[in-house]
């Protein structure tokens, strides 16, 4: 009965000023979610899918949707004087049917690709990598790489064509690159779109192939490239470079060369982002007394003046010595540099008498005898 259904908008979860796009966009949603070829043997889907279409086709027709408004369900009621009965009295075809094409498609590997696959289409990018060393990634440089690359066959010139012929019109879809099927469906036969197995979807074939490219219209040779890697680079990131990646098809331009870049490991920097880092070793003296020392950088030794008393683990910066960046050559990174002072294992006799008279002189006790806490005095 008119009365136990759910109002069509509510079932396309859609309000009642929206417009046909809309419409249409929460029927595709609502059909491929519930489509009973995506749920076999579920009833509930089944009825939804139904539910969902017989809503779509009142609401796209401007007539009765208008009834629709109106009336409600009632104005489709045989009993009530309506034009049809329940889901019979539907008619389900011109946008619903495309509509369900764009669905089958989806269901079965076609789709609205299909319809425009012989038009010009880009053609895949290639991907490759190329190894370089820490101060290379910081700086930049130029390398040279060498990948297998589809050259345009010099004998048919792309075409895939013996010399003296060209390619002809597919006769099976007549240049359109698609044929059209009809397809049994709950509602009768529904007409979809395909790729043309004949042709491939280029609306082309050749019936005397190349025989230096065997009909590819293309060759595969070694193909060397200079790759200019920007100061800056860090590893995993890629260089773009147009044009060098997989040809087009039917017109369509090339993809583009993807260089990845594998950054070696520096036994003595690591690098984050900008900045760089370090651990230099200091003696126990310099820590102590402070003065100059030698610090390595990716721009060769600096030196810098130690402050006395620095305790081990001190962290010092060196602006600028860092990484450039990528956005602007201007501007670079800091070099972060951790001060470790260094405890000497192996010592001379001379050495360790001297240690022993610098630890009596700070502690004011002699190095045989376990260091006592000082007293204060009874009013301190």
């Amino acid at each position: 009965m008119a009365e136990s259904k759910r109002d069509y908008y509510e079932v396309l979860g859609v309000p009642k000023t929206a417009d046909e796009e809309t419409l249409k966009k929460a029927y595709r949603a609502l059909a491929k979610k519930y489509h009973p070829d995506a749920n076999p043997g579920n009833k509930e889907a089944e009825a939804k899918f139904k539910e969902a279409s017989e809503a779509y086709s009142v609401l796209s027709d401007p007539q009765k949707r208008q009834q629709y408004d109106q009336f409600g369900h009632a104005a489709f009621d045989p009993g009530a004087g309506g034009a049809g009965g329940g889901f019979g009295g539907f008619d389900f075809g011109g946008d619903l049917g495309d509509i369900f094409g764009d669905i089958f498609g989806d269901l079965f590997g076609t789709g609205r690709s299909s319809r425009r696959s012989n038009g010009p289409m880009r053609g895949a990018n290639v991907r490759t990598s190329v190894r370089i060393s820490f101060e290379e990634a910081i700086f930049g440089c130029e390398k040279e790489i060498e990948i297998n690359f589809k050259e345009t066959c010099a004998s048919c010139h792309g075409t895939g064509a013996k010399a003296g012929t060209s390619p002809q019109t597919c006769p099976k879809c007549n240049g359109k690159g698609k044929i059209m099927y009809t397809q049994q469906s709950f509602f009768g036969q529904v007409q979809n779109v395909q790729t043309c197995p004949e042709c491939g979807g280029t609306g082309k074939v050749i019936k005397e192939r190349c025989p230096d490219c065997y009909g590819t219209g293309y060759k595969t040779v070694r193909k060397k490239f200079k790759v200019s890697i920007p100061a800056g680079i860090d590893n995993g990131q890629s260089i773009r470079m147009a044009g060098g990646g997989e040809p087009g098809v039917n017109g369509g331009e090339r993809g583009d060369l993807l260089v990845e870049a594998v950054v070696s490991q520096h036994p003595i920097f690591k690098r984050q982002d900008t900045s760089i880092y370090s651990t230099v070793p200091i003696s126990f003296a310099k820590a102590a007394l402070g003065g100059p020392i030698r610090i390595k950088t990716v721009d060769g030794e600096v030196e810098y003046e130690v402050r006395p008393g620095t305790q081990t683990d001190t962290k010092v910066r060196l602006k600028g010595k860092g990484v450039p960046s990528l956005r602007n050559r201007n501007i670079r990174g800091d070099h972060y540099v951790t001060l470790v002072v260094q405890v000497p294992e192996r010592m001379t006799q001379a050495q360790k008498e001297a240690l022993r008279k610098f630890d009596e002189a700070m502690t004011g006790v002699s190095s045989g005898e376990a260091e006592k806490p000082k007293r204060k005095g009874l009013f301190k």
